[in-house]
């Protein structure tokens, strides 16, 4: 690339441009692209700021690098976070922090790169149109190095990032970690009757009885999307995220106004699944939908029973998907509950630059010992999955 760009780091969204942002790879709805990922978009990722859902105060200090031309026109970027803890990230690096501060050493800040508290993969190296792309994340990939070493802080993690962009950092000091989630591939289903066809018979009838049995007691279901998303939908979801967010993390990431925010910003790329009964909603998820998948988030009720969670998570988002013709589905993180519900296990990738030596060894070691266990792992599960023995290959990781 040429000498003259230049790498700065901004800490607000608000001071980005949005036509800018948006010309940004995987943050585009230009001309309907495939690769539109919500997550990278201005509005989720400036709602997340000014709702005060990722801010310093949370141990999210925005450190956005964009890389622009002589002319100051953005051309690619980065968006990072110094934080001074490891959560919400899901991509978990506490041993690393422990080991390395009972060792002496000072692991917080570090540099973050990555959609707060949202563990779905996308670009992470973003390029404007018309660039080199190659180039451009070469040059990304390199500047964090750089950046990181001059802010001082222990470390630089590039979480969730597509494989497509793994080549950037090969040929550089990045370690590379991989995980595994599971992912509904539409294989072009006419419908979920037809999807059910390609699994084992047992597995086919068992899926039955528990779509039947998660709509018992006259419980029903709704998609919410677009103008549909109230305020007063928001507060009802917002109950059901607080109830499971408080009993599993102690205290829920976002905020209220996070919803309000993107509920008047992005409202057509959110999708609730609402649970009804009785003339009151008792449980919902939330999804978004990009340009060829649907993603599903946070879930919630206030009233137990039995597979609700699975109708409203994983079979609601699976009928969605194929009436809407995408490509797949991303269940977030862990579950292997999720195997027998159609969703297979698909590799996931990060990359982490360690600048202190003997900390970087080690968890180079470390890595790559786990790497070899996720593959193990991922084949143990596809080789147990709920479809026709040869009905249906693994995606390619």
């Amino acid at each position: 690339m040429a000498a003259n760009l230049t790498i700065r780091i901004e800490q607000s969204f608000s001071k980005i441009s949005e036509e800018s942002w948006s010309r940004l790879s995987g943050a585009s709805k230009a001309d309907g692209e495939v690769a539109y990922n919500p997550f990278l978009s201005h509005a989720f990722l400036s709602s997340l700021e000014e709702s005060r859902s990722a801010t310093a105060k949370t141990g999210w200090l925005g450190h956005h690098l964009l890389l622009e031309d002589p002319d100051g026109a953005l051309i690619g970027a980065v968006p990072g976070y110094l934080k001074n803890h490891s959560q919400g990230e899901y991509v978990f690096d506490h041993g690393w922090a422990d080991a390395f501060e009972r060792a002496g050493g000072r692991y917080y800040p570090k540099l973050q790169c990555s959609v707060p508290f949202t563990p779905a993969t996308g670009p992470r190296l973003l390029v404007a149109p018309g660039q080199n792309t190659a180039a451009v994340e070469l040059t990304l990939a390199a500047g964090l190095q750089e950046v990181t070493r001059q802010l001082g802080v222990s470390s630089a993690h590039v979480t969730f990032i597509a494989e497509a962009q793994l080549p950037a950092f090969e040929d550089s000091d990045y370690l590379h970690r991989t995980d595994k989630q599971f992912h509904f591939i539409n294989d072009g289903y006419a419908n979920h009757d037809a999807f059910l066809e390609t699994l084992a018979s047992r597995k086919r009838k068992a899926l039955k009885k528990e779509r039947r049995t998660a709509l018992e007691n006259g419980i029903s279901i709704e998609w919410l999307t677009g103008r549909d998303l109230t305020e007063e939908i928001w507060d009802q979801f917002y109950a059901f995220y607080m109830d499971t967010g408080g009993r599993k993390w102690g205290r829920p990431y976002l905020t209220r106004s996070f919803y309000s925010l993107i509920g008047e910003r992005m409202a057509d790329d959110i999708l609730l699944v609402m649970a009804k009964r009785e003339g009151r909603y008792i449980a919902g998820a939330i999804n978004f939908i990009g340009g060829d998948a649907l993603y599903g988030r946070h879930w919630g009720c206030i009233e137990d029973h039995p597979y609700l969670h699975f109708e409203v998570c994983y079979h609601q988002a699976i009928d969605f998907a194929l009436a809407k013709g995408l490509k797949r589905v991303e269940a977030g993180a862990q579950g292997e509950h999720k195997l027998a519900r159609g969703y297979l296990p698909v590799t996931t990738h990060s990359m982490h630059y360690i600048v202190h030596p003997g900390l970087r060894n080690a968890i180079a070691d470390y890595l790559e010992r786990e790497r070899q266990d996720v593959d193990a792992m991922n084949e143990y599960l596809s080789e147990h999955s709920p479809f026709r023995k040869g009905e249906r290959q693994q995606e390619q990781d």
